[in-house]
């Protein structure tokens, strides 16, 4: 397929924003946190303060984007709030440069907004999808922009990495003087790589109404797809299986560093493996796609979880760097798949004609993803730690507690019956 200046702009967004989800949220930001911010805190309790963010972070985004949504698609403004939300996003990321040491309120604060700009952006950023493909494109355009992502934040990370590894090549005093200068690295690449989709990518506007008629009418929407959804079981059974499997998939890519360094491990052996993961990811992404396609996506949705389950049991026991390898290699084997299987999957149930309407609740719902098991791992280690528990010892615990997502997850997804879809 010939690329064109649209679809190139379109997913230069996934390259800009990648870098901020690489970088700073699984990488930077729980390192610094716990070996700066909040370095006077016991090692669970910082577990616990960034748990509670990520999850305030994905509770504020899904209460708002119903109405955000609404207004967008009806009132107008996809690309103006997409505009907002980067804003807000590159703003705090370049603000955590100049967080005072011992300061973890104030980081914790900057990090809340920066993530709400992160995943706020996002529902807006695929709505335009439409814009720039027709439906013989579009599944060729999405990849096409998950693939920048992937490259992008990779590629940013890496430079990141020999910042905080070999600071002297880039003129800077040490490895903290170096983490500072990642934080505005990324805030600029956000920024600057996000331009040309703001220039080059069109909105189109069905019907545009006035601000108060677009919220109605996209809750009342809302009520309506909330309440036929009772008659489609098979379609509410996965979604809640859905929604606690992916909660799992999102806690261990965000928990994972802060985890890794209560365990002892080094800053370098952390982001070495998290970068092995979105190398890994890529061709992985692609390769288990085509497993799914074979085979079928459920297959490759059980197996997706049961490999998750053992990574958190696996998790739960490691000690040294080459496990995280090992563990963060075999997350990019199936994060990507799990994830891409659970969408075709699902298009497969959602009724005829309902299509538009159920995808609005399924981007919904993986919004809500990630606000229950940072919680599980971060107040299961203070659980734990109250009771007498080693550090090293609670966090293992809190790590541990995630398996109750993915085995939740599964035994959902077993009574899923697609043959019973009303069609």
């Amino acid at each position: 397929m010939k690329l064109d200046r649209k679809v190139i702009s379109w997913a230069l967004y996934d390259w800009a924003n990648s870098a901020y989800a690489t970088t700073v949220m699984v990488a930077l930001f729980p390192i610094m946190l716990k070996s700066f911010w909040a370095k006077d805190l016991d090692p669970t309790e910082s577990t616990a303060k960034l748990g509670l963010v990520s999850s305030l972070s994905c509770i504020v985004v899904a209460l708002t984007a119903p109405i955000l949504g609404a207004i967008a698609d009806r009132a107008g403004g996809r690309k103006l709030f997409l505009a907002i939300f980067t804003l807000l996003g590159v703003v705090s990321t370049a603000l955590m440069a100049n967080a005072p040491e011992g300061h973890w309120q104030y980081a914790c604060l900057l990090f809340l907004l920066g993530t709400i700009g992160f995943s706020g952006g996002l529902s807006f950023y695929d709505s335009l999808l439409l814009n720039v493909a027709d439906d013989s494109k579009i599944d060729f355009v999405s990849g096409f922009g998950y693939a920048l992502g992937y490259i992008g934040g990779a590629i940013l990370m890496t430079v990141n990495v020999l910042m905080l590894t070999r600071p002297e090549l880039f003129g800077l005093d040490d490895a903290n003087h170096a983490a500072r200068w990642s934080f505005i690295s990324v805030a600029l690449w956000w920024l600057v790589f996000s331009v040309p989709l703001f220039l080059f990518v069109p909105e189109k506007i069905a019907h545009k109404n006035t601000i108060p008629r677009a919220i109605k009418e996209g809750l009342t929407e809302l009520f309506n797809i909330v309440r036929d959804i009772r008659r489609y079981k098979p379609v509410m059974i996965f979604l809640l299986a859905y929604w606690f499997y992916i909660d799992g998939v999102d806690t261990i890519i965000r928990m994972a560093t802060d985890y890794g360094m209560s365990l002892g491990l080094s800053s370098a052996d952390l982001v070495t493996a998290i970068l092995l993961t979105n190398y890994i990811g890529f061709p992985s992404a692609i390769l288990y796609g085509w497993l799914g396609q074979k085979y079928g996506p459920r297959l490759g949705i059980y197996f997706g979880i049961v490999v998750y389950i053992l990574i958190t049991t696996f998790a739960a026991f490691m000690s040294t760097p080459l496990h995280f390898y090992i563990l963060a290699g075999v997350v990019g084997l199936v994060q990507g798949g799990l994830q891409a299987l659970s969408r075709s999957y699902y298009a497969r149930l959602v009724p005829a004609g309902k299509q538009a309407e159920f995808f609005g609740l399924y981007n919904m719902l993986g919004k809500f993803a990630a606000f229950l098991g940072p919680l599980l791992v971060g107040y299961g280690a203070v659980f734990a730690r109250e009771m007498g528990a080693s550090v090293d010892r609670a966090s293992r615990y809190g790590i541990l507690s995630v398996m109750v997502l993915f085995l939740t997850g599964i035994i959902l997804f077993s009574m899923v019956r697609p043959d019973k879809v009303e069609r």
